[in-house]
C-alpha cells in the first residue's frame, strides 16, 4: 500500500456525508401547529420556521397547498379526538401564502369534523375527509365552492390517500379499523376493507399496487394489496405507527413511531424495516420533499420538525416549530 493511500484511508472517517441538495428557491414546509391554531411555514433552506398565521377556529391538524404553491387548505377540526366528546368543526381555511394571511372560509354548513386535505392529481380538485358526513367532501379551489362528495360506507373516515392516477381513493377509518375503496370518477364507494380494531393514517405506494395503514394497538403496519382489496401481509414495527409516505423512486417507506420517537425505514422491495431513526418525542406525520433528498417529520411534544437526509439517512437538522406541530405540506 502507498503512502498516499493510507493517507486517504486514514481520512475517510473524517470526510462527511454528502449533504443534501438545497430546496429550490421560495419553497416552503408547511406545519399544522395544532396546539396554537396556527400554519407554521418554515424556510427549509434556513432551517427555522418564518411565520405562524392563526387560524380562524380549533383546530386545524392537517394541511395541503394548492399545485402552484399559492395557497394553502386548513381543514378546522375541532377540539375532539377522532370518535371522542368535543367540538364539530365545520369550516375550512383558505390561507394565501404570498401575503401570509387568511383570505376565505369554507363553510361545511354544519358539523363534519374536516381533517384531510388532498389536492387530486387528476382533477385538480381538492378533496376533505368530512367525519361525521361518512364522506369525502370535493371543493373547487379556484371557487372554493363545494363541488360534490363521495361517500365512504365507514364511520371516522380520518385520512385520505389517492392512487398515482387519482382515480381511487382510499381513506383510514379509524374506530371501525378499517379501509375504505373509493371510485372518484364515479364518486362512489367501491369495498370497505376490514383490517384490524382500530387503524391509523394510511398512504399508497408510488405504483398503486399498495395501501399502507397501521394498526394502533399493536406494532404492525397492514399492507393491502390494490388488486383484490385485502391485506396481504402486516410488516411488524418497533413501535405503533402513525404517518408514513415513500421515496420519489419508490424503494421506500419511512413510517413515523409516536411512541417509539422514531421513523422506521421500510424496504419495499422485501416488505421489511432495515433501520429505525431517532428523532424527537412523539413524531405524527412524514413527507419527502419532492426531489428525493430529504425527509420531514413533525415531531409533536418537541415542537420541532426533524429533516432526515435521504442519502445517509440522519436527522440532518431539527427545526424549531409551534406547539404539537402535526401536518406537513410541500408548496412551490
Amino acid at each position: 500500500m502507498t503512502p498516499l493511500l493510507s493517507l486517504i484511508l486514514a481520512m475517510a472517517p473524517l470526510i462527511p456525508a454528502r449533504p443534501a441538495l438545497a430546496p429550490s428557491a421560495g419553497a416552503l414546509l408547511l406545519v399544522a401547529n395544532k396546539g396554537e391554531h396556527t400554519l407554521g411555514l418554515i424556510d427549509p433552506s434556513a432551517g427555522r420556521q418564518i411565520s405562524a398565521i392563526p387560524e380562524s377556529g380549533v383546530t386545524g391538524h392537517e394541511v395541503i397547498a394548492s399545485a402552484d404553491g399559492r395557497r394553502a387548505f386548513v381543514p378546522i377540526y375541532g377540539d375532539s379526538g377522532v370518535g371522542q366528546p368535543g367540538t364539530d368543526g365545520s369550516t375550512l381555511d383558505v390561507i394565501d401564502l404570498e401575503s401570509r394571511r387568511l383570505i376565505h372560509t369554507v363553510d361545511f354548513g354544519h358539523g363534519v369534523r374536516p381533517h384531510c386535505p388532498m389536492i387530486n392529481p387528476r382533477d385538480g380538485l381538492l378533496y376533505v375527509t368530512t367525519e361525521l358526513d361518512r364522506a369525502v367532501t370535493i371543493i373547487d379551489p379556484q371557487t372554493f365552492n363545494i363541488v360534490g362528495k363521495v361517500p365512504t360506507g365507514a364511520a371516522e373516515s380520518h385520512m385520505l390517500a389517492f392512487s398515482p392516477d387519482g382515480r381511487r381513493g382510499y381513506t383510514a377509518n379509524v374506530g371501525p379499523g378499517s379501509v375504505s375503496v373509493l371510485d372518484l370518477v364515479g364518486r362512489k364507494t367501491i369495498a370497505v376493507v376490514q383490517v384490524t380494531q382500530h387503524v391509523q393514517r394510511i398512504s399508497v405506494s408510488n405504483d398503486g399496487r399498495w395501501v399502507f395503514t397501521s394498526d394502533t394497538e399493536k406494532p404492525r403496519l397492514a399492507v393491502i394489496d390494490t388488486s383484490t382489496n385485502k391485506v396481504a401481509q402486516w410488516i411488524e414495527l418497533r413501535a405503533e405507527g402513525y404517518g408514513a409516505a415513500p421515496t420519489p423512486d419508490g424503494k421506500w417507506l419511512l413510517i413515523a413511531m409516536p411512541a417509539g420517537n422514531a421513523v422506521a425505514l421500510i424496504d419495499l422491495a422485501t416488505m421489511r424495516v432495515t433501520r429505525n431513526i431517532d428523532v424527537p418525542p412523539a413524531p405524527q406525520e412524514v413527507i419527502v420533499r419532492p426531489d428525493g433528498q430529504v425527509a420531514y417529520a413533525s415531531c409533536d411534544r418537541s415542537h420541532q420538525v426533524a429533516a432526515i437526509s435521504l442519502g445517509d439517512w440522519k436527522v440532518e437538522k431539527l427545526i424549531d416549530a409551534g406547539n404539537n406541530a402535526d401536518g406537513l405540506a410541500w408548496a412551490q
